[in-house]
């Protein structure tokens, strides 16, 4: 059966194309009332295509869906309902399950007529050709890696909701003037190799490669990122720089991981940027010894020392607007009747405003020394007995300041939002801030770059019971699709202020 967007424009039906290939310029051609200058007559430019059309322009929600619980099955992880689909992911970045997924992302986009590199990160890129491709791709990004104990949507939502537009544009033969493409960028997560967003860090300059390829996997693991993008055969020959594979925009599906969306009755978030965040590692020397034969004055309980300095973390983040969470709690010698002697932890500092992050760091370093020597600090001690001191080292891991976003994207973003929801959506939409980091903050520092947030099941994320519903999700992709399209018809019209290197497709 046609689309509603072919009956539409009066497509010719019952018949199949080959793979997509952009048009030579010709003589006009008629399509039912209007007159094609250049497109074949099963083909239409998006510079033909009126607000109408791209109104008209449908996604398969189903055929989404399909595809998102395809790819669950590799790392399925945690059930938490009845439902065939209600279960978590366990993916970890460069697995045999991210492998796998993988494999179906490079395999999908092929058959779909797209050209995929894959870079000396392992981020895999899939461009489809356009009309001129002189110029860079307008891409469409996200991650298939999951936490430990994640969902089915973070990151995942994002790229099969690529691949489902270079479906539609397939079957619409819909032709963009430029190149458009879907890229899987490595461990966004961080959650096996402890560097988040690093893949796409690296092609932005903004990581050093070397630093990548030695970044270890989290205890008690060994592995490397370059040993396990050999072992998976994901380690590619073309350089992952931004100058190697230019981009001409950024454009990035997510569910929301917070309740504002849900709590507002909303259906769109328009991301105008993310707010910053530091990573640090902390690392408490204390004393082991026996628990039954030690008094608590005689202690240098590594532990409790650390227990103190996260709950403090907890009261500078309360008492300046800003968020403090540890997520990685690492003891030695991790015996019943032993106290600790030596303890690191992670602690995650975020503010919309990288003064505020910068503050809060401040006060960390200043006092977690003294919490460490015993000084009863904002009431560390209230209640406790005086032990013997301990030491403390405090590490910066990791560093993204807060980002704005590119006008034309959002406005790219904004404008599709409203012609997909229609009358009501100016009740239906919200410009946000993500609260968390994605792989368009590196993106952002090389091009135009939006982001589009989906609301989620009670703003949760990061958690086997991550939901988003099936109309959300197709919404989301269908306003993602309209971005990239207006985009791409933007292009010679405005000046995008990111210089455009000469592409070779």
């Amino acid at each position: 059966m046609a689309s509603r967007f072919q009956s539409a424009l009066r497509f010719p039906t019952g018949r199949s194309y080959p793979a997509l290939k952009p048009s030579k310029p010709h003589s006009g051609r008629i399509l039912g009332q209007r007159r094609f200058s250049i497109s074949p007559r099963w083909q239409i430019r998006t510079k033909e295509m009126n607000e109408d059309l791209l109104k008209s322009l449908k996604i398969n929600q189903g055929r989404l869906m399909q595809d998102i619980h395809h790819t669950c099955q590799w790392g399925t992880g945690e059930r938490w309902g009845d439902a065939p689909t209600e279960t978590g992911m366990t993916r970890l970045a460069l697995s045999d399950t991210d492998k796998e997924a993988r494999d179906w992302f490079k395999s999908t986009t092929e058959a779909l007529g797209c050209k995929t590199t894959v870079d000396s990160m392992g981020n895999i890129f899939a461009v489809r050709p356009g009309l001129r491709n002189d110029k860079p791709p307008t891409f469409v990004g996200s991650h298939l890696d999951t936490q430990p104990t994640g969902g089915r949507y973070d990151g995942i939502l994002g790229v099969t909701a690529g691949v489902e537009m270079l479906k539609t544009l397939a079957d619409n033969w819909i032709e963009t003037e430029y190149p458009v493409g879907v890229v899987n960028w490595t461990n966004e997560e961080g959650a096996r190799f402890p560097l988040s967003m690093v893949a796409s860090g690296v092609w932005a300059g903004s990581i050093p490669q070397e630093t990548a390829h030695n970044t270890r996997e989290v205890y008690p693991g060994t592995a490397t990122m370059l040993s396990e993008l050999k072992r998976i055969g994901y380690l590619g020959e073309t350089t992952a720089s931004y100058e190697s594979i230019p981009m001409a925009a950024h454009f990035e599906l997510h569910i929301e991981q917070g309740p504002l969306l849900e709590m507002s009755n909303k259906k769109i978030g328009v991301v105008k940027g993310v707010q910053a965040y530091k990573w640090f590692t902390t690392t408490v020397k204390g004393r082991d010894t026996h628990t039954g034969t030690t008094d608590l004055k005689s202690r240098a309980d590594a532990l409790l020392v650390a227990a103190k300095m996260i709950l403090h973390s907890h009261r500078l983040a309360t008492a300046n607007s800003a968020l403090a969470s540890t997520g990685i709690l690492n003891l030695k010698p991790g015996s019943t009747n032993t106290v600790p002697g030596d303890v690191t932890f992670s602690l995650d500092i975020r503010a919309p405003q990288d003064s505020t992050v910068e503050k809060m760091k401040k006060l960390v370093v200043a006092d977690f020394p003294k919490i460490a020597a015993g000084e009863d600090v904002l009431g560390s001690n209230d209640a406790c007995t005086f032990g013997l001191p301990c030491s403390v080292s405090i590490t910066e891991d990791f560093d993204s300041p807060a980002t704005t976003f590119h006008p034309d994207c959002i406005d790219s973003v904004s404008k599709a939002a409203n012609s997909v929801l229609g009358p009501n959506s100016h009740n239906l939409v919200m410009d946000m801030v993500s609260g968390a980091g994605h792989d368009s903050v590196y993106a952002n520092k090389r091009c135009p770059t939006s982001m589009i947030f989906v609301p989620c099941r009670e703003g949760v994320s990061h958690n086997p019971r991550e939901f988003c519903k099936e109309e959300d999700c197709a919404l989301g992709a269908q306003v993602l699709m309209q971005s990239v399209l207006r985009f791409d018809r933007m292009r010679d019209e405005r000046r995008i202020s990111w210089k455009q290197e000469p592409y070779t497709l």
